[in-house]
């Protein structure tokens, strides 16, 4: 699937203040050891729905710099750029690879609900400042842009675009994308409450919350479906 093995649990990790609101970087190391004790597959920082908008460019540059810095044993780094201009999103593209990030996650630009044009133009922009493998990120339900399957195939032409993560909340998707670009793409699912249906259809992935309070339980129940162990593996959800 290119540089990244886009297989498996990538937690989007929260980003942790101080009483003062500074950005606590020592209860980030604690919670990052805490996912790779449990064996995630990959770390995704700086998520989009309100954490990259709360935070300063600097703060957002110094996260990047000291999760590259982190042993990660050997887990990739995915960084999210959640910007409402394609100026932002490309120098902060540059930043993370400047930095030393393994791959971007990468929704449509902020605020603004653009249409299928102007989006798709932005991600291929986006896409042409950075070496970095891309997972695009699809949440309409959040941010009013939808990326369908139809238009995710018109997007497999650029091969940076190597996964996405699907968030319409709508299983079929999974099926869809599959069905019009085969194994072109590593769909990984977004919606913890929807994971198990999406590894039934395919998924191989799981972008996920549920993961920052309960990696050992998401992880397992990652391996229990990769295992085709769906008996076990329900019970675990239904917990």
């Amino acid at each position: 699937m290119g540089q990244i093995d886009w297989r498996g649990v990538f937690p989007a990790l929260t980003t942790k203040f101080a009483a003062d609101g500074s950005p606590d970087w020592g209860a980030m190391a604690s919670h990052l050891a805490f996912q790779l004790d449990a064996g995630v597959q990959g770390i995704v920082i700086l998520g989009s729905l309100g954490e990259s908008a709360t935070l300063s460019r600097e703060e957002k540059r110094e996260a990047v710099k000291r999760f590259c810095e982190t042993d990660r044993r050997g887990k990739p780094l995915v960084v999210t750029i959640a910007e409402c201009s394609t100026r932002g999103a490309c120098a902060f593209a540059e930043v993370c690879e400047s930095e030393g990030a393994d791959a971007i996650m990468l929704p449509p630009p902020m605020r603004y609900p653009s249409d299928w044009r102007e989006t798709r133009r932005y991600l291929n922009e986006v896409a042409s400042a950075t070496g970095l493998p891309i997972m695009l990120y699809n949440n309409p339900v959040a941010y009013g842009t939808d990326i369908d399957p139809a238009q995710f195939a018109e997007l497999a032409d650029n091969p940076r675009f190597e996964a996405i993560k699907e968030s319409s909340a709508d299983t079929r998707r999974v099926a869809d994308i599959r069905r019009l670009t085969g194994d072109r793409y590593a769909v990984l699912c977004g919606v913890d409450n929807i994971a198990l249906e999406c590894f039934v259809l395919g998924a191989c992935g799981w972008v996920a919350g549920l993961v920052v309070a309960f990696p050992s339980e998401t992880v397992r129940l990652y391996e229990l479906a990769s295992a085709g162990e769906w008996d076990e593996a329900r019970r675990l959800y239904e917990w």
